[in-house]
């Protein structure tokens, strides 16, 4: 038997570059990224660096951090972008395609399923009893989520000022869209007479901990794919486009402009370009909207919603699939005998007018914006729009509460047993740091115990 050398046995030999990643090999791990991406952004960008920075090697972890850095100055889900960018930088437009579209669809499919159940079974009394219980911990989470972006953003009395006006202007019921103009001009007329009040904070630290040589390293040079022409950048927006054009002339075409898959494609198309900062901060816009004008969701419905994104893998903002399939459902598109196949193309609908913008940012926009990062005159006005993103995501928490703990309008009968449950849930989450899915499956479980308690009572 052969003994290792005294060199070999108490040194280890630096790892190699890893070999070259097959588009198969790819494909094969962004569909398993599909179905364990839990936990939101946050957890999701974990799950890549661990699984393509540390473990596989197939990109630096400066690499990883430079398209981490651009996605976030997009509008759009973020982790969804980041895996739609190293797909892209990997194996060119297919590559990103692949990369972003199984980390969506996944999600598609389960939220299809658990709509269905929702919409279907969702009287009975453990089912509501469940829901009963995780409304209350929706308000928590949402309020937590302006907790954890406002502690990010809100660094100076100015920037604190930004998100108080965007809280009163919602709730003086100004558009959404209106609050994220006025937000992006303060930043940019902020930048030129008072730019240390929109410097960026701490950069994201690179890890002192070497992994060893990367597919896509520091030192490796741009693909020919990802650098900037102007006729490529043609080619993208010219098909981008393109496809949004053909999809909505086919939908005015056949339902007219009003129709309620018409109406769909529109509004799910401006929802995507107001998604800076993150899913929860699209939602008031979404509720906005789909709540309060089409009327294709209630505002308890929205909570239900919530949950479920939660709960499932993919982008948070998946949420508009559940409220497709409730607005497809509710106005019977294809007619009473149908209303599956009605809320089904519905979520499919959504979900295609909601990501393809990301798609056309990334694969277009990339090698522009990547020339200018860290322009103040750019990532003043995104502070901006962040810190006025806080105030709406306060707005959101305090519309939740007014559904849960008022469920008969605010003149009825204040529930204290979900205000216990709500005060419970908070506190896990700011004092114990308990993740979603066991704060919401304990959450779930008391409702679930009250409801079945209810017919002894």
């Amino acid at each position: 038997m052969t003994r290792p050398n005294d060199s070999t046995a108490t040194v280890a030999s630096p790892p190699d570059r890893p070999a070259p990643v097959s588009f198969r090999e790819a494909f094969l791990f962004w569909l398993k990224l599909g179905f364990i991406s839990f936990g939101g952004p946050a957890g999701q960008i974990a799950i890549m660096h661990a699984e393509l920075v540390e473990r596989r090697r197939w990109i630096s972890e400066r690499r990883f951090l430079h398209a981490l850095n651009y996605c976030m100055l997009l509008p759009g889900p973020e982790a969804q972008q980041l895996a739609t960018y190293i797909g892209w930088l990997m194996h060119r437009g297919w590559g990103g395609i692949v990369a972003g579209g199984l980390f969506v669809l996944p999600s598609l499919f389960i939220l299809v399923a658990l709509s269905w159940i929702y919409v279907a079974f969702g009287t009975l009394p453990a089912v509501a009893g469940v829901f009963y219980g995780i409304k209350p911990a929706v308000t928590a989470l949402v309020l937590h989520a302006a907790h954890r972006i406002g502690r990010r953003v809100l660094r100076n009395g100015w920037l604190w000022s930004i998100a108080v006006a965007a809280l009163v202007a919602i709730l003086l019921d100004l558009p959404f869209p209106l609050i994220v103009l006025g937000a992006g001009i303060a930043g940019a007329i902020g930048a030129r007479f008072a730019p240390q009040v929109f410097s960026p904070g701490a950069a994201h630290a690179a890890a002192q901990a070497g992994y060893g040589p990367a597919l896509i390293d520091d030192d490796t040079p741009t693909p020919p794919h990802a650098r900037f022409t102007r006729g490529r950048l043609a080619r993208v927006l010219i098909v981008g486009l393109g496809l949004w054009l053909a999809a909505m002339g086919a939908l005015i075409a056949v339902y007219g402009l009003d129709g309620a898959f018409t109406q769909m494609g529109l509004f799910f198309t401006k929802a995507a370009l107001m998604t800076f900062g993150g899913a929860y901060a699209v939602l008031p816009y979404v509720v906005q909207g789909a709540v309060e004008h089409h009327h294709w969701a209630t505002g308890p419905q929205m909570i239900d919603g919530l949950a479920l994104g939660e709960t499932t893998p993919g982008p948070l903002i998946m949420v508009v699939a559940f409220v497709g399939f409730l607005g497809g459902w509710k106005e019977q598109v294809f007619g009473p005998d149908a209303l599956f196949a009605a809320g089904a193309a519905a979520a499919a609908l959504v979900t295609c007018f909601t990501f393809l913008p990301s798609f056309v940012f990334v694969l277009a926009g990339g090698p522009v914006i990547e020339a200018t990062h860290g322009d103040l005159r750019l990532t003043a006005p995104l502070t901006a729009i962040t810190a006025a993103v806080v105030g709406v995501i306060v707005n959101l928490a305090l519309f939740f509460a007014s559904h849960v703990f008022w469920p008969q309008g605010l003149g009825g009968p204040f529930d204290a047993t979900s205000a216990l449950i709500a005060a419970g849930a908070a506190i896990a989450l700011f004092r114990f740091k308990w993740g979603v899915i066991p704060l919401l499956s304990a959450c779930g479980a008391i409702g679930l115990a009250l409801a079945l308690a209810m017919p002894a009572a």
